[in-house]
């Protein structure tokens, strides 16, 4: 499909799905901030709520080369507004029940306790929007023997069982390269603000939502949690898989590729293209459990054919046949295909300082309602006075506060 027949039908430019919905976000680090990501690059209204002097994903490096603003606050934080806020005052509080009180979806990802300790939990909350939708992300989730434990991702990515699997056969446990249990955990509480919303629009109703690091990484471990249960082996295999062979990273003369071959069909092709008429015609290999049986010997055939020929020479003979063979790219090789800028997954924004980056873009597309990078990560505090004014506050007040450092 071309991309222009796809987006056709959109309709008048908006910020996205979900414009018109406000969202107040009082997080840290990544795992909040991504759910509110998420609904701000849908078009909701995200307000970022910081304690001064801001949130610690700002100074998190690497930097952006050529800049002084960080990589994980650039990409997480854009499309928002920002109002730099002491939660921890009386006045602060007061000024986020009143921004409360306007507000659909109210997103926290302190420890357990923490909001309500500064009177802004969800009873606070009920009382000034009775129907708000209050989403907590947390380490280990709001109740349970763990939920006062501090959770970080790789914590939960050890805890878990994860990165038992994740590494080589005889090596020791390996963390995900990415912040793994954060991604989940907030791309889990936006698809359940989205379900709440439903809710209330059906009902009336708001809820409080208890989205947990560790729950969401065990939801995401494809039911290997139902396999440790009931003690069935789970052997950490590196880049392999159990239940298929081929499937692993082999060398070409030039890098790497990673074949994925699960169809028996695709096995034949495979052979077939390696000119192995002895594999294609035993009868041994013609399904995965037999090629399973013989891992070793299949491992060698492949890796010897790949030994031979460049990774664009794989990968181009291999799709010829219907066979899934990618390169093992690096994220630069990656930011270099010409299917990224076709699909919009790096969009050139203007940051605070003036400067332009290549800023990650949103991952789903909508044909009629097309969403962007609208804008990128807000200096600290910069809708202070716009987002005061507004609820009422003079200038005077809003100068008043900054002198006292409620923001």
């Amino acid at each position: 499909m071309d991309k222009q027949e796809f987006f056709e039908d959109s309709g008048e430019t908006t910020a996205g799905p979900l414009d018109g919905l406000v969202v107040i976000e009082a997080t840290t680090t990544w795992s909040g901030p991504m759910a509110g990501c998420l609904l701000a690059d849908l078009g909701a209204e995200v307000i970022k709520v910081e304690l001064p002097p801001g949130d610690v994903t700002r100074f998190a490096p690497p930097l952006l080369p050529g800049t002084e603003l960080s990589f994980a606050h650039q990409t997480v934080n854009r499309n928002k507004r920002s109002l730099s806020l002491d939660l921890r005052t009386d006045d602060g509080a007061a000024i986020f029940l009143k921004l409360a009180s306007k507000a659909d979806v109210i997103i926290e990802n302190f420890l357990p306790g923490t909001l309500q300790s500064w009177g802004l939990g969800y009873d606070d909350i009920k009382v000034v929007q009775p129907n708000c939708i209050y989403l907590s992300i947390s380490g280990w989730g709001q109740f349970g023997e763990l939920s006062n434990r501090p959770g970080y991702d790789p914590s939960t990515q050890a805890a878990s069982g994860w990165m038992s699997l994740n590494g080589e056969p005889e090596g020791v446990a390996v963390k995900a390269p990415t912040f793994l249990a954060d991604d989940f955990a907030g791309l889990h509480g936006a698809v359940a603000v989205l379900a709440a919303l439903h809710h209330r629009k059906l009902s009336g109703e708001g809820q409080h939502i208890d989205v947990s690091l560790f729950d969401s990484l065990l939801f995401q471990s494809n039911g290997f949690l139902t396999l440790g249960a009931m003690n069935a082996p789970l052997p950490r295999m590196g880049s392999e898989v159990p239940v298929a062979v081929p499937c692993n990273t082999y060398q070409c003369t030039d890098g790497d590729v990673f074949i994925a071959l699960i169809l028996d069909s695709h096995w034949t092709a495979l052979a077939n293209l390696m000119r192995r008429l002895d594999l294609v015609n035993d009868p041994e290999l013609s399904t995965n459990k037999g090629r399973v049986a013989r891992r070793d010997d299949i491992n060698e055939a492949v890796a010897a054919w790949f030994a031979e020929h460049t990774v664009e020479e794989s990968v181009r003979r291999a799709a010829e046949v219907g066979v899934a063979v990618s390169p093992v790219n690096s994220f630069a090789d990656a930011a270099q295909l010409p299917h990224v800028v076709q699909r919009d997954m790096l969009q050139d924004v203007e940051l605070e300082d003036g400067s332009i980056a290549p800023i990650v873009g949103p991952a789903a597309k909508f044909s009629r309602t097309p969403t962007s990078v609208r804008t990128s990560a807000a200096q600290l505090g910069a809708d202070n006075s716009e987002i005061l004014t507004s609820l009422g506050y003079s200038l005077e007040e809003v100068e008043a506060f900054e002198r006292q450092q409620v923001i």
